[in-house]
């Protein structure tokens, strides 16, 4: 019985927390939708915060596994060579997508909460994300060094930067391009959602190094632009 509530108040949760963001979820809505006492919250994650971080380290703990895994495997196959950024990218993505886009839909709350959780400012958040992907980011990051090697450090977080954004926004609105699309375009099979992102984020690695002098040159061009 334990157990079952636990489960219970952690799958409320995660779908509170995707609804209404972690500010926006009291731990009064929560035990009102599980059906509990506050009690039971406290007995099993003693605050608000320690419950987020459980709902999501049940899902990322056997991701990241799955990530590590798989950056093991390109990279042993890659030999003295480093592996390449789409193989880097698919051992980082692969696993999320394909449990958000499983046809039991366990995955789908799930990736509208990390979605979410990205796009809010949420201490909460950046803290428990610092503490249970460390490791991953760490592994990721070197691997993307050697991929990339000419490309300065500064311009390979920017582009890490914008990369999380795209799998944020793919996680947290998967559905939202078939809505756009009217139908045509189809998001719920993985094998094709996957390499349209990962071709897309490889692009942005490999694109050119663009300087501040550069930038400014193009916004005069625009303005002479706007001018004629």
């Amino acid at each position: 019985m334990s157990t079952d509530t636990k489960q219970k108040i952690l799958d409320v949760a995660e779908q509170l927390f995707a609804e209404h963001g972690f500010a926006g979820t009291s731990l009064r809505h929560i035990i009102t939708d599980a059906g509990v006492n506050l009690a039971a919250v406290h007995y099993h994650f003693r605050s608000k915060e320690s419950l987020l971080e459980a709902v999501i380290i049940r899902r990322t703990a056997p991701l990241n596994e799955e990530r590590l895994a798989l950056l093991d495997k390109v990279e042993r196959e890659a030999e003295r060579s480093a592996a390449s950024v789409e193989e880097i990218l698919l051992a980082f993505l692969g696993p999320p997508i394909r449990l958000i886009l499983n046809p039991s839909g366990e995955g789908r709350i799930f990736g509208k909460l990390m979605g979410r959780l990205h796009s809010e400012t949420n201490l909460c958040f950046l803290e428990i994300a610092k503490k249970h992907f460390d490791v991953v980011s760490q592994r990721f990051h070197a691997a993307l060094v050697r991929a990339v090697p000419d490309l300065p450090v500064d311009d390979l977080n920017w582009r890490v930067h914008f990369a999380i954004g795209a799998m944020a926004h793919t996680l947290s609105f998967w559905d939202r391009l078939e809505v756009v699309s009217h139908g045509k375009l189809k998001t719920g099979d993985p094998e094709t959602l996957i390499p349209r992102l990962v071709g897309f984020i490889a692009a942005g690695f490999r694109a050119p190094v663009v300087a501040r002098q550069a930038t400014g040159h193009l916004k005069k061009k625009a303005a002479v632009e706007r001018r004629r």
